[in-house]
């Protein structure tokens, strides 16, 4: 079965649970800008042509580079598609589109190790995450987001505030455990980060927390600093927490384009990370990041943002993404 045809399947007359509906609706809304500058892009190509040729995947090619997927990304996934239309004879531009989606999407799926997303919690253990991400892309609101989400979903919850240097990281942090009802454990102004995760990791022992969330610095100018400071944290950690940091997410502003990329690449050299969290992606028209993200990393996107409420940061979810990116509304017209 084609991905059009299991799309189709999978969301088109069938009854869904309120929550199931309302993901839906997120995803699309989210998505809208992505969709319109890729896959209303590609339909409005398929008119112009009966049938395809050189031209045809110049087009093509333009198409997804502006969805930021990636030259070399776009290159090879067109090399592969042109392969597959001359070996199967196909020339029906429509027919072509829905080839370079199942390989787009393929590659996803085989692209890295297995696709995972939510936290999994040992119970009577604690769960460390450490959030990493460059200023200004939205850290400190993604962990609370993921703290309302795992206070929902009744875990006990505690952050800390390891971003010592920054001019204002440990105020805003503690202005969201207020909100949330969340202990903090914080230092004092340019104290050592990894003296702020002992002392959290203590807590979380002594208080068995179910989830530890690290906010850590996202200064990527002198690199060998940086690195010093994450692996002491990260030495720390496994001393007071066996296992510790389970977790290591990289938070990506989804309208920074390839440019995420790079930042992802330079903390990757650093830390091992289990997963990418995207932000902003309602605001953005490069929805393809989230494959370029796969492709030239291997590392899952676990989170996705789609607006600024509590709940619109959600667990990422391939088929509610490509449904958006590549239907759209057409569920409600089913």
């Amino acid at each position: 079965m084609g991905l059009f045809a299991y799309l189709k399947s999978k969301f088109s007359g069938k009854k869904e649970s309120p929550k199931a509906a309302e993901t839906t609706e997120k995803y699309q809304k989210g998505l809208a800008k992505s969709r319109a500058a890729f896959w209303d892009r590609l339909e409005e190509l398929t008119k112009r042509y009966d049938m395809v040729n050189a031209d045809y995947f110049d087009e093509l090619e333009q198409i997804l580079i502006e969805a930021d997927v990636g030259v070399e990304w776009t290159m090879n996934l067109l090399q592969k598609l042109m392969e597959k239309v001359k070996a199967e004879g196909i020339t029906d531009p429509k027919k072509v589109n829905e080839e370079l989606v199942d390989l787009m999407f393929v590659d996803y799926v085989e692209s890295g190790d297995s696709i995972v997303n939510d936290i999994s919690f040992t119970p009577g253990k604690t769960t460390v995450l450490l959030m990493e991400g460059v200023n200004g892309v939205g850290k400190t609101t993604t962990i609370a987001k993921l703290a309302h989400r795992y206070q929902q979903q009744g875990k006990t919850v505690l952050l800390a505030a390891a971003d010592t240097f920054r001019a204002g990281a440990v105020e805003q942090l503690k202005i969201w455990a207020d909100r949330l009802h969340c202990p903090i454990v914080t230092g004092p102004a340019n104290s050592d980060p990894a003296s702020v995760c002992f002392d959290a990791a203590r807590y979380a022992k002594e208080h068995a927390i179910d989830l530890l969330i690290v906010d850590t610095a996202g200064r990527l100018q002198n690199k060998k600093n940086l690195m010093d400071e994450l692996s002491k944290m990260q030495r720390v950690l496994g001393r007071e927490i066996e296992g510790a940091p389970q977790e290591v997410f990289l938070v990506i502003d989804a309208t920074t384009g390839q440019n995420g990329i790079s930042q992802a690449k330079a903390f990757q050299d650093i830390l091992k990370l289990t997963g990418i969290v995207v932000t902003k992606m309602d605001g953005t028209s490069k929805g393809g990041i989230i494959l370029a993200i796969r492709s030239e990393l291997g590392v899952p996107v676990r989170f996705i943002g789609l607006g600024e409420k509590m709940d619109d940061l959600q667990e990422f979810d391939l088929d509610e993404y490509l449904h958006a990116l590549l239907m759209g509304g057409e569920k409600q017209n089913a």
